[in-house]
């Protein structure tokens, strides 16, 4: 791993609601904690301490404040969702982005009709972007995250009501 590999991971930490991370690449590793307490896996790792490659950077990962509350249109989500509505979910971790750059309209709007094939948003982690695609036909119903907000992989993206 490179040091600019290792600064986007520790920063994709400080921004997600993880607790721990931990990577390995190539007999490398790298771990981070929110609990000062924790272990990380490589033989070196003692309570207290990041792995031996993470230890300089891990350090302001662990000091991280907590993520800030969700959106006020998440938070206000309904609790909860007709049956039939079927949820599109993370493919990976990330950063979720509504549309293909800022200056372009969103790909999808409440109310809008999708079809299967139709490109819904993107994930970016580490300069790789994911299209999902809906995967289904139907309508728009609810899209549960802001844009450039953090996302989990399986996280719901956005409900879709079939067709």
């Amino acid at each position: 791993m490179k040091p600019a590999d290792i600064e986007a991971l520790v920063d994709l930490f400080g921004k997600s609601g993880w607790d721990e991370l931990h990577i390995e690449i190539d007999g490398e590793e790298l771990f981070l904690s929110r609990d000062s307490r924790a272990r990380g896996a490589g033989a070196g790792a003692v309570p207290g301490t990041a792995a031996p490659m993470a230890a300089a950077p891990a350090a302001a990962a662990v000091a991280v404040a907590p993520p800030a509350a969700p959106p006020a249109a998440a938070a206000a989500a309904p609790a909860a969702r007709p049956a039939h509505w079927v949820a599109i979910k993370a493919a990976n971790l990330g950063t979720y982005y509504r549309a293909a750059s800022p200056e372009a309209p969103p790909y999808v709007t409440l109310g809008a009709r999708v079809s299967a094939e139709s490109e819904v948003c993107m994930i970016e982690v580490m300069k790789l972007f994911t299209t999902i695609r809906a995967g289904i036909a139907g309508t728009v119903r609810e899209i549960c995250v802001s844009d450039g907000q953090m996302v989990e992989f399986g996280q719901d993206l956005i409900w879709i009501e079939p067709a």
